[in-house]
């Protein structure tokens, strides 16, 4: 199976590139996804997180406490280990066994911390969506109403810009219109299909 790893920084657009590729045909798996997976109410993992944060990162409903546990782990490095710790294994597992049951013609591993987690060697190809750090910091504000101070805090967390472009094999450049994007992403599906397809 030909994979393409994609990333790229906290509102780049990994979603809105990731659908569009699934549409012409590729395998999706987003570790996104899979983390919510893992951490519904119930799981083992969210038990594990609950016997390491407390009750604090519960909701009432039982449920996990996103919005808590993201300013915790943004605030303490300490605290981020131990909650990556606990969901990159699982996560890891659950994302190699989805990987073995697709059949398309090539898969896309979405992995937003691929850098941070080591993850390249996964992939035959690296795909980094990239946009200026300014533009992520308005589309997080717009999209989940984190302020300025706390986008800026996890971009801080990641890898730099300048870091993840250079791990790329191939960048799509969403800093443009809606309308640039789906064009430079039918560009690299052909490509991918080609590659796939080769010796």
């Amino acid at each position: 199976m030909f994979v393409v790893a994609l990333t790229g920084g906290i509102g780049s657009g990994k979603t809105a590139v990731s659908d569009l590729l699934g549409r012409l045909g590729a395998g999706i798996i987003d570790t996104d996804l899979l983390s919510r997976e893992l951490t519904a109410p119930g799981t083992p993992t969210l038990s594990k997180i609950f016997e390491t944060f407390g009750k604090e990162a519960s909701l009432p409903s039982g449920a996990l406490d996103r919005a808590y546990l993201r300013e915790k782990v943004f605030q303490d490095a300490d605290a981020r280990r131990r909650l990556e710790r606990i969901l990159h294994p699982a996560i890891r597992t659950r994302m190699l066994e989805r990987l073995a049951a697709i059949e398309a013609p090539y898969a896309v591993l979405v992995i937003p911390l691929l850098f941070e987690t080591g993850q390249q060697a996964l992939a035959n190809r690296v795909l980094v969506v990239d946009v200026p750090e300014e533009e992520q910091i308005e589309r997080v504000r717009r999209r989940s109403g984190l302020s300025r101070t706390q986008t800026a805090r996890i971009i801080e967390s990641q890898v730099s810009r300048q870091q993840r472009l250079a791990g790329a094999d191939d960048i799509i450049d969403n800093s443009g219109p809606p309308s640039a994007l789906a064009p430079q992403v039918e560009k690299l599906h052909q490509k991918y299909l080609r590659l796939a397809a080769g010796p």
